[in-house]
Order: C-alpha cells, then structure tokens, then sequence
C-alpha cells in the first residue's frame, strides 16, 4: 500500500493531481484544501502527500492529503455506510476539515447537508456514525468558526458563491491566518476562490 508520496506537480487540477515520483507518474484524486495548498507551494516546486490508497477488484486510486489528520478524517468518513472514497473526497471539499468534524461533534446535521451530493440522512449518519469515533482526532479541539468568518462566509454567498466552496476558502484562509480580521480573511479567501 502507498501511504505517503513526495515529488513534483506534472499537472494540477482543484480534483486531482499528477505526481512525477521518480520518473513515475501517480494520479492522486486530492480534496479542495489540498489543491489550494499546492497552489500556494509554487509550480514545480517538491511536494509530500498522505496517501490512502483505495484497492477494488478493477481498480486502484490514491487519495492524498497535505495532512495527516486530513487523511486521518477522510479514511474516517469511508467507513460510513454509503459513503465511498469519491464522495468522501467532494465532503473534505464542502467544508474545511476542522469545520466539518466540529460539525458532526455538534450534530450540526444541517450544516453538513450544505455540501453538494450530502442529503439529509447522509449528515444523519456521519453524525450517528462519526461523532464518538473523532476525539483520536482531536477534532474537540478543532477551532469553531467565529463570527468573522461566518460574516465572510455570508460576504462571499451574497457575491455568488456557492456556500461549501465559500466555507472551505474561509477555512484555508483561517488556518493561513490565524489571526486575520474580516478584511483580511475576506481578501485572502478571494484569491483561493479566483484559483479554484
């Protein structure tokens, strides 16, 4: 099994990248967040991804994370009944990892429906499924949004946006900086969203 690859970005899309690992090119399938942290690395420049890889009798894929704990969240999310490694992909996506584990810790279910391809009883059972099995994670201690980021949130639907790539930008943005104000968060969210 892959768990973890290191080499340079042949090509980059917000869904995937090729990895040239030696001389060997490997396809990962990577979420938002990591997308934006690659861009945010530079063309060309060395790269290392958490792998999980995903055996099926017809096919091999690799998912990769810039994290550990974001590969960690995602192997969590495949064991949920229904959910399936693409899917669990397009939820890492919809929602910042720190936002989306606070959210099952809560039973946010609602929040969770705002991502695309999660309905109702999708969020039920991450919640039922997740909400005991994420303090390994330390997802407790994920930080909830503040109310500035949920006034930049707001600020970007108002532009048009859709509200999971919003949420994932203001997170991305957030964990950049920590510390930033509305402007700034607002700014820096912006530019991940013109990439994206």
């Amino acid at each position: 099994m892959i768990g973890y690859l290191k080499g340079t970005p042949l090509s980059l899309r917000p869904d995937g990248v090729l990895l040239d690992v030696g001389g060997v090119g490997y396809t990962v399938a990577i979420p938002l967040s990591t997308y934006y942290e690659i861009e945010r690395s530079g063309q060309r420049a060395p790269i290392g991804l958490f792998v999980h890889t995903h055996l099926r009798e017809d096919e091999l894929s690799l998912y990769g994370f810039w994290t550990e704990r974001e590969k960690l969240l995602f192997e969590k999310l495949i064991t949920v009944s229904g959910i399936g490694p693409r899917l669990a992909r397009v939820i890492l996506s919809g929602m910042a990892p720190e936002e989306l584990a606070a959210a099952i810790q809560s039973g946010e279910a609602g929040r969770l429906t705002r991502i695309p391809g999660v309905g109702k009883r999708t969020a039920e059972r991450l919640v039922v499924e997740l909400r005991e099995r994420l303090d390994e994670l330390g997802a407790a201690s994920a930080p909830r949004s503040t109310e500035a980021d949920r006034d930049v949130v707001s600020a970007l639907v108002n532009l048009g946006y859709k509200a999971p790539l919003a949420e994932a930008a203001v997170g991305e943005a957030r964990r950049a900086s920590p510390e930033a104000e509305f402007h700034e968060l607002l700014r820096a969210s912006l530019a991940r969203l013109a990439r994206a």
